[in-house]
């Protein structure tokens, strides 16, 4: 087998052909809309592909854990491994993080906990396992229903259960567990505004409990795609990149129990693989791992995050033209495919391959066979049946949420080379009053070479095979729609990051005032506190920010908060004071961060106003320089 034919433990040999012969009318919603023959025409040309080449490749096996071990691994991922295991006493900072959770990420926690403890009573470990009620100290208000109403309750944390226990009063962060609200109240989101600000399992609990709660089907089959947009957050959108790599870690976690929890809602079996680790290519193009050849390329230009060989193979094709008829669904010839990936494994970095010889549609061939090749799929081991059961959730809504979770949780260099990816496919939709290549088309062509399903998933038939080539090209079909949402970070886990930060900071304190009370330097205690005041208490005045450009001609400039003052009007000001002796920036260079207080490091969204985001973290300090590449 192939590399890139992303093995299960079973066997599969059907061909392309037998599942295209099977009357598929009927087996999903609406499918009959769907014409499956690009998808089938592009699984012949993969194995076509496949049978032209010979040299054999171990195919990647998946491992099925044992009882227990998918849980015990999930709260290894979740950043909650200190709830068992020898470290399970010392789960302090757990404890920080679970304060934080809202009603259905902690459910979601529960279960795994409760599924870890009766395994290791089961085989006798003697690793101690606290009790899930000792674990979740819940308050007697939680343990009711979710409140309901057509749409979900405005959610914030309530102050006495997160309540600053040293008596100073804070910021709210509005994180999806408040019950005071009515359920319409503050909630002006339209059916096809995706709400950020509460959490998305909590969302799909109030609509499944609902009386009104109308589940529209979400099925692929329908031709239009809600026009789903974000609705403007004043404290500013939160983008995959603005946030320092601290709070990025805690993203993940939280992503990551925010999907299990919105998946467990509707009872979506959410089990991550694991590869068994196989030997791989050290050097080359195809079929090596990501990481490698980033390593690699980075050694050619430094920085770089995209292999340069999907780079250019990108710009080769859209060198020509993106309007020539039939664009990625029409094949480049097999053996000259072959031909030309042997001579760039030998040539490119030596900088002798000749561009000119290869053809558009060769070009399309070699990247789709390069992200066959990969020898962990582009959307990972781990989470591939992830995004293929994301068709499963009931609503489009939902699948979309769903997605973006997921697109958290991929590793740094997957994410950026589908974001790559999904832009260029986007270019070539653009151009399909030409091409002829609709995004559905589009979708067709490239589900088989991002999900190849050759023993993908559990045994199959040819009926649940094609339900399974529906779904994978509708979310696909989602992917490339919605890419621009897909790359957002939900306020809500941003709000969630905040408490932790603040939470850990007052415990921070709390220790360090206990250390000196021991060593009875009280003086000592005074003088800390002064050292303590920030900046803007001490020097600014109540309504103004100072704002530092260290790399500015103006180094620093005193701003008076508005209504209206949004971070793009500061970041212009600033680049309006012109100086001979500094290097000249645009404002697309440059980007007014967000720093300490309750947030590691933001990049801020330019129409984010500025008094909003200061009333949520009074304590940050406030800095222009350069975009982080």
């Amino acid at each position: 087998r192939r590399s890139g034919q992303y093995t299960m433990n079973h066997d599969h040999s059907k061909k392309a052909s037998d599942g295209a012969s099977f009357d598929r009318s009927g087996s999903q919603d609406s499918l009959d809309e769907l014409s499956m023959d690009d998808y089938w025409k592009e699984l012949e040309n993969i194995h076509e592909t496949r049978g032209n080449n010979h040299e054999e490749r171990v195919a990647l096996v998946v491992k099925e854990p044992d009882e227990g071990e998918l849980e015990e691994e999930w709260l290894k991922e979740a950043g909650l491994s200190n709830l068992f295991g020898e470290s399970s006493g010392d789960s302090l900072e757990s404890m920080v993080f679970l304060s934080t959770l809202t009603r259905t990420q902690k459910a979601a926690v529960e279960k795994r906990v409760e599924t870890v403890r009766q395994t290791m009573r089961k085989k006798n470990k003697q690793h101690q396992i606290p009790d899930v009620r000792d674990i979740f100290r819940l308050q007697n208000d939680s343990k009711g229903k979710i409140c309901d109403g057509s749409e979900p309750s405005t959610v914030r944390t309530s102050e006495n259960k997160n309540e600053i226990q040293d008596g100073t009063k804070g910021p709210k962060f509005s994180l999806g567990t408040d019950e005071q609200k009515s359920p319409l109240e503050d909630m002006p989101f339209s059916d096809t505004d995706i709400n950020l600000e509460i959490s998305f399992a909590e969302q799909a609990a109030n609509l499944k409990d609902s009386s009104v709660g109308k589940m529209c089907k979400g099925g692929g089959g329908d031709t239009l795609l809600p026009n789903f947009r974000l609705p403007k957050d004043k404290t500013g959108t939160t983008k995959i990149g603005d946030l320092a790599p601290q709070d990025m870690k805690k993203v993940y976690s939280l992503a990551l129990i925010e999907l299990t929890a919105l998946y467990d809602i509707f009872g979506t079996e959410f089990k991550q693989q694991k590869a068994v680790k196989i030997k791989t290519k050290d050097s080359g193009l195809f079929g090596v791992p990501l990481s490698v050849l980033l390593e690699q390329d980075q050694k050619k230009v430094p920085g770089t995050k995209i292999p340069l060989i999907f780079q250019k193979l990108i710009a080769q094709i859209e060198e020509a033209t993106l309007e020539t008829e039939g664009l990625l669904r029409i094949p480049g010839v097999a053996t000259r495919v072959k031909s030309l990936c042997q001579e760039l494994e030998a040539k490119f970095y030596e900088g002798t391959f000749n561009w000119e010889n290869v053809k558009q549609h060769d070009a399309a061939s070699l990247l789709k066979l390069f992200i066959r090749e990969l020898p962990q799929p582009l959307l990972t081991v781990e989470y591939l049946k992830a995004f293929q059961d994301v068709q499963s959730l009931p609503t489009k809504k939902q699948q979309l949420q769903a997605l973006n979770l997921l697109v958290l949780l991929l590793p740094e260099a997957n994410r950026d080379t589908l974001k790559v990816l999904l832009e260029f496919l986007q270019r070539v939709i653009d151009h399909r009053d030409k091409n002829k290549m609709t995004l559905k088309n589009v979708a067709m062509v490239m589900a088989p070479n991002l999900f190849t399903f050759h023993g993908f998933g559990s045994k199959t038939i040819e009926q649940s095979e094609f339900v399974m080539a529906a779904g994978t090209a509708n979310v696909m079909r989602f992917m490339i729609q919605y890419q621009k949402l897909l790359w957002t970070i939900p306020k809500f886990i941003v709000n969630q990051v905040r408490k932790q930060n603040t939470e850990s900071q007052k415990k921070e304190k709390k220790d360090k005032a206990m250390k000196k009370l021991l060593k009875k330097m009280a003086y000592d205690r005074e003088k800390h506190e002064k050292q303590e005041k920030t900046p803007n208490d001490a020097d600014v005045p109540q309504g103004v920010i100072r704002v530092q450009a260290p790399h500015l001609s103006k180094v620093s400039m005193a701003i008076q908060l508005t209504e209206e003052l949004k971070a793009g009007d500061i970041v212009a000001r600033f680049l309006s004071q012109k100086s001979g002796n500094v290097q000249t920036l645009k404002k697309e260079e440059v980007c007014l961060y967000e720093i300490g207080g309750n947030i590691g490091e933001r990049c801020l969204d330019g129409d984010t106003y500025m008094k909003d985001l200061y009333q949520l973290n009074p304590n940050a300090e406030w800095v222009i320089k350069s975009k982080q590449s």
